[in-house]
């Protein structure tokens, strides 16, 4: 029987948030392109929670923008709601988070992609993958069709062998109800490559007509819009914000989970897989914290042309009648109806561990991987892996060297790095503590550390590049004209001290030297400053945490430059472990089996001792 026979650079398996960002980064750098997905609706798809952004992941999304990536803009496009956390903290943890329409974040990335030159978006489940010699040569799906590649970026989310899973309701399907992937898993075990089960779960969606939001705290978006995207101002995106709401659970609530733990699949073990630690289900919560009292819920609409509100904060796989039991003793929630039941989803993925840091796999020439496919979780982490595994697939057919982010320039930088070297042994996800230099690495500054390197690649476009160049120039020159500019002790100057609540000068002192006081910035210093240039509020921010924050930054500035020391020693890819005497069997054992790239890279490796580093730097010396 004849069947469909085509060609193209790249296939990308999978459109979800990883898959979008690969195929438009391969795309858009000059190559032919197919998107896979097993049905076109469910393109960057929300399966869970209706927000972009958050702690840490606010970091991934503007450095996705910095590098030419879309997430950042798409979601500008579509947001209902927009928030800054942790603003009492310092600015190294400030993190932009906004709650998205997610049918229209869906097809607003969907159109980006359609109308996204030499990209293809194919309706298909791909069966299988095709190889000779150990380089990927493209892939088959289930009708028959093949599809001859120069790389494959494998980005399967959380559709392979999906189950979900509430109570002893058990059904093989993706999210929403989709199709999963039941085919390519055999590929991959045929080719000999290590997969393992991962799970994670999602609550329940209520009808909006049934909540009694009197009972609950309002919670509103800032007055002032941060943009997500560089491109964009608060002028352009700004808008009214539709509210979330915050209701708390009880002891009432948790009896219930206490008395039907046992018909929860998650403690029965009907599920097999490892779920996230750092986002649990409402019964794991209880049960692990038997001394709480009550936790967050917060109730978050799915879009503005929907009834259907998310409950955050209590995902759960708990059987429909405990469900309907627990979420109605929350307070507002008396009368929920539930729209769609929470649920638990198992699938397969891999240990990333078989990548090198350019998301292609050691044993197999140009197959990439990317997303939860790796072992992660989250949009957002999925997001940075799909561009930098389309950059580097594009790379690798174009000839050029590939784009690697260490921990010092970027959080992608660490959570590839992360999911390449530590055995994570369940899903992953951001955190801004697993950042070492994260005074460096804040989301405000995320252009200033990435945009060249995004414009090299050929993501960012000319005009915005110049736009960029301005600005990190208008930077540069008011920070050396602050330092510069000294003020006398005179009249003027202590009265306007003495007003600001601030100590009188001694003897003159410079712009930048008072900005450097806790109760004193630029703006405030207007007054003293008549030459002072007019520029941007960005460029103001950067100035203020620049000259507030300058001690430290310069310390981990020597910080880094210790670890790039590391980073550069290169260790060959055939070097024999068993030939250097003095390593410890767990340390040979972890060294041979994650072939680390650079000593920086072995010394992150759960296992490796600094002693076995030292002997791995003493042999290499020789």
């Amino acid at each position: 029987m004849p069947h469909i026979e085509e060609t193209y650079d790249v296939a990308v398996v999978g459109a979800g948030h990883a898959g979008c960002e690969a195929a438009l980064a391969a795309a858009r750098m000059g190559l032919e392109t197919i998107l896979f997905t097993v049905s076109v609706d469910s393109i960057a798809m929300m399966p869970c929670n209706p927000n972009v952004g958050g702690s840490s992941k606010g970091h991934l999304v503007r450095e996705i923008d910095a590098l030419g990536g879309e997430m950042g803009k798409n979601i500008d496009k579509t947001y209902i709601q927009s928030k800054m956390l942790n603003e009492s903290k310092g600015p190294a943890v400030h993190s932009l988070r906004a709650q998205a329409d997610k049918a229209e974040y869906s097809r607003a990335m969907r159109m980006t992609l359609e109308q996204t030159p030499r990209l293809t978006i194919k309706q298909a489940e791909v069966s299988e993958l095709l190889e000779e010699n150990q380089i990927v040569t493209g892939i088959k799906t289930c009708s028959g069709g093949i599809y001859h590649t120069k790389a494959v970026i494998l980005c399967t989310g959380v559709y392979l062998k999906a189950r979900c899973i509430y109570g002893n309701v058990s059904y093989p399907t993706g999210p929403n109800g989709l199709q999963a992937a039941n085919y390519l898993t055999e590929s991959l075990l045929r080719l000999g490559i290590s997969v393992r089960r991962f799970k994670t779960g999602t609550p329940a969606r209520i009808d909006k007509k049934s909540i009694d939001f009197t009972k609950m705290t309002e919670q509103k978006g800032d007055e002032r819009i941060v943009p997500f995207s560089f491109t964009n101002t608060e002028a352009d995106i700004w808008r009214e914000q539709v509210s979330c709401w915050l209701t708390y659970t009880n002891e009432t609530t948790h009896e219930i989970i206490r008395n039907n733990i046992d018909r929860s699949p998650l403690f029965s073990g009907a599920i097999e897989g490892t779920g996230p630690r750092y986002c649990p289900s409402i019964e794991d919560k209880v049960m692990k914290f038997p001394d709480k009292e009550r936790h967050q819920v917060f109730i978050e609409p799915e879009g503005e042309y929907t009834s259907e509100m998310y409950v955050g904060g209590m995902s759960s796989s708990l059987p429909e009648d405990v469900q309907y039991a627990m979420y109605r003793s929350v307070p507002g929630l008396e009368n929920a109806k539930i729209v769609r039941n929470a649920y638990a989803i198992e699938y397969d993925c891999i240990d990333a561990t078989q990548l090198k840091p350019t998301l292609e796999f050691k044993a197999y020439s140009g197959l990439f991987a990317a997303g939860q496919f790796n072992g992660s979780s989250g949009y957002e982490e999925a997001a940075a892996q799909g561009l930098l595994a389309g950059i580097n697939a594009a790379r690798k057919i174009l000839g050029k060297e590939p784009v690697l982010l260490d921990r010092s320039q970027a959080y992608i930088g660490v959570l590839i790095d992360d999911l390449v070297t530590k055995e994570t042994q369940e899903p992953y996800r951001m955190m801004t503590s697993r950042a070492e230099y994260r005074l460096l690495l804040r989301q405000d500054n995320a252009d200033l550390r990435l945009t060249e390197i995004g414009y090299e690649i050929g993501l960012i476009d000319e005009d915005r590049y110049q736009k960029f160049v301005q600005k990190r120039e208008a930077i540069q020159g008011e920070l050396q004209r602050l330092k510069a500019t000294v003020l006398g002790a005179n009249r003027q100057v202590q009265e306007f001290l003495e007003q600001a609540g601030s100590t009188p000068l001694k003897t003159a002192a410079t712009l930048a030297e008072l900005i450097r006081r806790p109760e004193l910035n630029y703006e405030m210093l207007a007054a003293l400053d008549p030459e002072r240039p007019k520029v941007s509020p960005e460029v103001v921010e950067q100035i203020n945490i620049n000259l507030k924050y300058e001690g430290y930054i310069i310390r981990q500035e020597q910080q880094v430059a210790h670890f790039k020391k590391l980073e550069k020693k290169q260790i060959p890819q055939d070097i024999d472990y068993d030939q250097i005497g003095n390593l410890r069997k767990e340390a040979r054992q972890k060294l041979k089996a994650i072939r680390p790239t650079s000593v920086g890279q072995a010394s992150r490796i759960s296992g490796v001792s600094p002693a076995d580093i030292s002997v791995l730097l003493i042999y290499l010396g020789k």
